[in-house]
């Protein structure tokens, strides 16, 4: 009898069901298809650097999972919790005809059972073919071979999956039975009768908390995107951060009051149709929601800013990585190692020569590399970030007390630096004999620099003065890396004293002399570890104590783009579950608010409000409801993006936002369209619903 009952309770019940299902059968597909990774990589055809970039990966996200297991744990539970209220009466009604507590739990618990073996059964092959999908994105990051790709299905995903799920579901078993025995017969009969009390806010206080809240905000905006640099300490960030979350609560507090006040300033607005049902409906929806509209708009900003930090960083990583990798080689070795110092006789005669003679000395074939060019890293005492700074020193040093002023500046000669420029494909410079260039692409460094610059200031070496060709940096690197992290090189011309003995560092770069990505690999095991063609020389490197150092193309790619591709899955990741998150528990909200308000529905019907009003006055209150807290957390957004890319000291320009900003909108009109649409169902099948 329990089981024929419960079984029609969930056909009678289907509509009230719609958002359940929906958090339930999203949260299943989405644990499984990032729980999957690890069958994915084992059908991808990897090098060994990629591989243990995608065993990270998916080390990486099992943590993750067990966080995004807790969220989706405390969101089922909640969403059940809606239904236990939405069927006080008929629980009522059950125990009034002699049904005892235990049975009416007897009852959920089956409802429960196929619930969410229907949702997982639902959520998992969604799950199932989404995992195909992630396969093709995985290797397209990861550049992998797709040769071997078939359908696959992970075991390991699918008993996770079901696992954590199912100790979900035993903690809403837990909940209903401990609801139910707490529900008192008058309780549950009256239920419906029974709406959550809301207190009438002064106006004028309303409208002072929500202007003082905004002005909190702007100061908080200020401070993360002008105020802050990235050298500051961590209690500096959190202050700013702290008054923005307090600014959201008092901004959400007054926004009823606020808005009902402004809009009673016009008559003609406020008395016409049904829009003084709708802004009394508002405002006594947001003054009963504060906490839970707070930390809708964080969620969602959190979900906007990590997806849209995240995928543009991945993209600028990318095009930066093509931009900055533009050869095979980089080699640099120290130069000029003191006598005095703690270094053998063979250790300072190899630090004069260039890092040619030192590889050929070795036994190495210098026939494997093209494109060989050496230059020569000149340093000083003379001229170091203090001097380059000239009358911008106090000022930089006051907002940057821990700059590194005393260090002393790369000096490189102007016809070696475009020896290197023309290899790179980057620009060249011309200077006169007493004219100098900053070459800086590192923006909080070039920044600073430009102060200087913008001032004229004039360098000192070997006695001759030097005045700056430009009033600002310029463009320009020599050693190879994942971004534009060059701090600063002063390029002076070829006639400019410098002398042997201010060697700091030999540099080299060059191209593989292959035609086939085997060759090359063949190439790299050289340099990057022992194989049957590099072995002899490198151990002979090793026994002389020589510090001969270096990057490649090839490893500085598949590191930074692994790095790259675990931010933005794990972004991916979590921005889904926020998403998710926020649209279940706006959509519950409202649900309940509108569940408890039909009696108000029903007298609009009966003083001759038709139909097509009371839906589109529904449409609007819930439209508000859920567009509210997604314009505050955009505006965050926009700020905390800024934030984020400066604290990673990353440039992004507005277009190359613009793909990253599209991919987060879809996902937001996909989700949180979607949670806004089934509410919008929902609810008006709830208020047509008789009391």
């Amino acid at each position: 009898m329990l089981f024929k009952l419960s079984i029609k309770n969930i056909r009678k019940s289907i509509k009230d069901y719609t958002i359940y299902f929906l958090t339930l059968i999203l949260g299943v597909c989405i644990f499984y298809m990032f729980n999957s990774l690890d069958s994915q990589e084992a059908m991808l055809v990897m090098n060994s650097s990629t591989q243990m970039i995608v065993e990270l990966l998916v080390d990486m996200v099992a943590m993750v999972s067990v966080f995004v297991a807790v969220v989706l744990g405390f969101l089922i539970v909640y969403a059940n919790n809606f239904l236990i209220k939405r069927r006080k009466r008929e629980f009522g009604l059950y125990m009034t005809l002699g049904m005892g507590k235990g049975q009416i739990s007897r009852i959920l618990l089956i409802e429960t059972v196929f619930i969410g073996l229907f949702s997982l059964i639902i959520g998992m092959l969604a799950g199932v073919f989404g995992s195909q999908l992630m396969s093709i994105l995985v290797a397209k990051l990861f550049s992998a071979d797709m040769s071997k790709y078939e359908f696959v299905f992970s075991k390991a995903a699918a008993l996770k999956t079901c696992l954590y799920f199912g100790v979900m579901y035993f903690a809403v078993m837990l909940f209903n039975v401990v609801a139910i025995s707490k529900y008192k017969l008058i309780d549950l009969l009256t239920a419906i009768r029974k709406n959550e009390k809301v207190k009438m806010k002064n106006p004028v206080l309303c409208v002072a908390v929500f202007l003082t809240a905004v002005s909190m905000l702007g100061y908080a905006y200020y401070k993360v995107t002008g105020g802050i640099d990235t050298l500051d300490t961590a209690d500096k960030i959190i202050y700013p951060i702290l008054l923005g979350v307090i600014s959201t609560f008092l901004i959400f507090w007054s926004l009823s009051g606020f808005v009902l006040k402004l809009a009673q300033s016009r008559k003609s607005m406020y008395l016409k149709g049904t829009n003084l049902f709708v802004l009394r409906q508002i405002h006594n929806k947001i003054n009963t929601t504060v906490v839970s509209m707070t930390i809708i708009c964080l969620l969602l900003f959190m979900t906007i800013s990590v997806l849209s930090s995240a995928l543009s960083l991945n993209n600028v990583l990318t095009k930066d990585l093509e931009e900055m990798t533009p050869v095979d080689l980089n080699l640099y070795k120290t130069a000029n190692l003191p006598k005095n110092g703690d270094y053998t006789k063979v250790q300072i005669e190899d630090s004069r020569l260039k890092i040619s003679d030192t590889l050929k000395n070795a036994g190495f074939d210098m026939n494997v590399l093209k494109d060989i060019v050496e230059v020569e890293i000149y340093a000083t005492s003379e001229l170091t970030w203090k001097d380059t700074l000239g009358n911008a020193y106090d000022e930089v040093k006051a907002l940057f007390p821990y700059l590194p002023c005393d260090m002393a500046e790369d000096i490189v000669k102007v016809s070696d630096y475009n020896q290197v420029a023309k290899v790179y494909g980057i620009k060249q410079y011309e200077l006169k004999d007493d004219e100098y260039i900053i070459l800086c692409d590192f923006q909080s460094r070039k920044d600073l620099r430009d102060k200087a610059l913008a001032l004229h200031t004039k360098i000192t070496i070997a006695g001759k003065e030097y005045n700056s060709k430009y009033t600002e940096c310029q463009p320009g690197y020599l050693e190879m890396s994942a971004s534009h992290i060059n701090g600063g090189i002063i390029l002076v011309p070829d006639s400019c004293g410098l002398t042997e003995d201010i060697k700091e560092r030999h540099f080299l770069i060059a191209n593989y002399n292959a035609d086939t990505e085997e060759e090359k690999e063949k190439i790299e095991q050289m340099f990057t570890g022992y194989s049957e063609h590099s072995r002899d020389y490198l151990d002979k490197i090793i026994e002389q104590g020589i510090q001969l150092d270096g990057m490649t193309k090839i490893v500085i790619y598949e590191s930074s783009k692994g790095i790259a591709t675990v931010v933005t899955f794990i972004a991916i990741y979590l921005g889904v579950v926020f998403l998710i998150a926020s649209s279940a528990i706006l959509a519950l909200k409202e649900l309940t608010e509108n569940s408890d308000n039909r009696q108000r529905y029903t007298v609009l019907r009966k003083i001759g409000v038709d139909e097509s009003m009371i839906n589109w006055s529904l449409f609007k209150q819930i439209a508000i409801f859920f567009i509210v807290p997604l314009v505050l957390a955009v505006i965050h957004s926009i700020f905390g993006i800024q934030f984020a890319l400066k604290l990673i000291s990353v440039q992004v320009q507005p277009k190359e936002m613009l793909p990253s900003v599209i991919a987060t909108a879809v996902f937001l009109v996909v989700i949180y369209g979607g949670y806004f649409f089934a509410t919008y169902t929902g609810s008006k099948s709830i208020i047509k619903e008789e009391l």
